[in-house]
């Protein structure tokens, strides 16, 4: 914990940073399908504030859908076996999809969603990520639309958790061993 109490870990990234690179991203995404009709996908539960902060600025015919998948459960370190416990409703066949992701670690989770929604022959898929730590990847994927690079550091905030906590934090910060251990 950090000495001021209200604080969670060391903040990286504050709220301002984070909702200015979301309306930067959405006006790229806007331009990049101008005239055509978008499906963004959000990825439970992580990339909630995320997806919202992003979708508030695409300006075109958006339909919103959800999908869960997860590799973590309750450690911090990847299990390896992915898991989807919440399908796309949404129709993707020949639709533009934007996977709206909070963080690409190692990739495989992404990877595995990317194959199965192929399946159901979208136009296109696209990655759109609040956080993308390239230095952990094992998974040959990658963010078309990123928000922020960062280092190998266990982040908390702004959707992602510790355990299903500290999603509902106002920044993006990361917990160090100690901080984790006290937890």
């Amino acid at each position: 914990m950090s000495k001021d109490s209200n604080v969670m870990g060391k903040i990286l990234f504050d709220e301002k940073a984070i909702r200015d690179r979301a309306a930067e991203i959405g006006k790229q995404i806007t331009e990049d399908f101008a005239g055509e009709d978008v499906v963004a996908l959000c990825t439970l539960k992580g990339s909630l504030p995320w997806t919202a902060d992003v979708i508030k600025n695409i300006d075109l015919d958006l339909v919103l859908d959800f999908i869960k998948a997860s590799s973590y459960g309750s450690s911090t370190v990847s299990s390896g076996v992915v898991k989807i416990s919440i399908e796309p409703k949404e129709n993707l066949y020949n639709k533009n999809v934007i996977i709206i992701e909070d963080i690409i670690d190692t990739g495989n989770t992404l990877n595995y969603l990317v194959k199965k929604l192929e399946e159901r022959h979208p136009k296109c898929i696209k990655i759109c990520t609040m956080l993308n730590k390239e230095e952990r990847r094992v998974a040959d994927i990658h963010g078309d639309y990123v928000g922020f690079e960062v280092d190998d550091l266990f982040v908390v905030g702004y959707g992602l958790d510790y355990d299903e906590k500290y999603r509902n934090l106002p920044y993006i910060s990361y917990l160090e061993a100690e901080d984790i251990e006290k937890l």
